[in-house]
């Protein structure tokens, strides 16, 4: 046994279970952690119901949501949970309601917009990191709609940006002061709410296969763990090789079939087979053309 999985297209349901991902919609009251944990304990339970020779333990969530927040909220599953850190690279986008303390300034979109590029932010005191100054990218802030004391904000930054601390600065810019209302995040690159599924949908679609036989709104709603690799750059190495990283092995040269042209010393690439199925992820450290030698270090193997 190779270890090695098929196509993401080819995989069974319980195969899709073990190294996938659902974009949820979190709903307002349960945290990031609760959610995630529901989630893992209802595919343990479909899976046993189903009677599939698999298991799942583990479960994670990419960017914690506070718990009356809503939106984006990527839930992987089983090997797919080593996947966590591709999310701290891209960008997240927020819709915020900014209640500010007075009535909103007639320029209000002119300084808003003066918000928009590195910012500085200490995390509040109720946060799990340190509380030490920082910088953020903020790449687009737009007033989608305003009136009296309320401002309808979208928000594109950088991860790790604060939106709470965010309103609380604008709120003073504006003269009036503010703080932040509903929240809703509408994207976690490379997910947005153009695919987003209840948990409802999802416990159904569990039910479907795991009861009826059939999985066809699983695979609707559970995507194979690849996605989450989108924007990622890739380098594709033989089989061979791939069984070699299985057990912990670099990835040489010999075993490299091709290497994407956007690859560049340095970056974090996702290894894959030739048919699509990820293999590893890290650190680029050889070149394009190298006939011998390591070049890529691994950071996470994923099989």
């Amino acid at each position: 046994m190779s270890g090695l999985r098929g196509p993401p297209e080819d995989r069974s349901p319980a195969e899709l279970l073990e190294f996938g991902v659902v974009n949820l919609d979190k709903p307002p009251g349960p945290s990031s952690h609760q959610v995630s944990g529901w989630l893992r304990d209802s595919v343990a339970d479909a899976l046993a119901d189903g009677e599939a020779d698999a298991t799942i333990d583990r479960a994670a969530h990419a960017g914690t949501l506070d718990p009356k927040v809503t939106g984006c909220l990527p839930i992987m599953f089983g090997d797919a949970t080593r996947l966590a850190q591709v999310f701290l690279e891209g960008p997240k986008e927020y819709v915020a309601v900014l209640e500010c303390h007075g009535s909103v300034p007639a320029d209000a979109e002119s300084i808003v917009a003066e918000f928009e590029g590195p910012i500085y932010q200490k995390p509040p005191r109720k946060s799990a990191v340190a509380r030490r100054l920082r910088v953020r990218e903020i790449y687009d802030l737009d007033v989608l709609e305003a009136e009296d004391r309320r401002l309808l904000v979208r928000i594109r930054c950088e991860s790790g940006t604060y939106v709470r601390k965010l309103c609380h600065d604008l709120g003073l810019a504006l003269g009036t002061g503010g703080h932040m209302g509903d929240l809703r995040r509408t994207m976690t690159s490379p997910f947005d709410d153009s695919t987003l599924h209840s948990a409802h949908e999802f416990l159904d679609a569990l039910a479907f296969w795991a009861e009826d036989d059939d999985p066809d709104l699983l695979y609707e709603v559970v995507e194979p763990a690849e996605r989450i690799l989108e924007g990622i750059p890739s380098v594709v190495i033989a089989e061979s090789a791939a069984r070699e990283v299985a057990e912990g092995a670099p990835v040489y040269a010999p075993g490299v079939l091709d290497v994407g042209d956007e690859v560049s010393r340095g970056n974090l690439v996702a290894c894959c087979t030739p048919d699509g199925a990820a293999v590893a992820l890290g650190e680029f450290v050889g070149s394009a053309d190298a006939e011998s030698g390591v070049v890529v270090d691994l950071e996470r193997v994923l099989v």
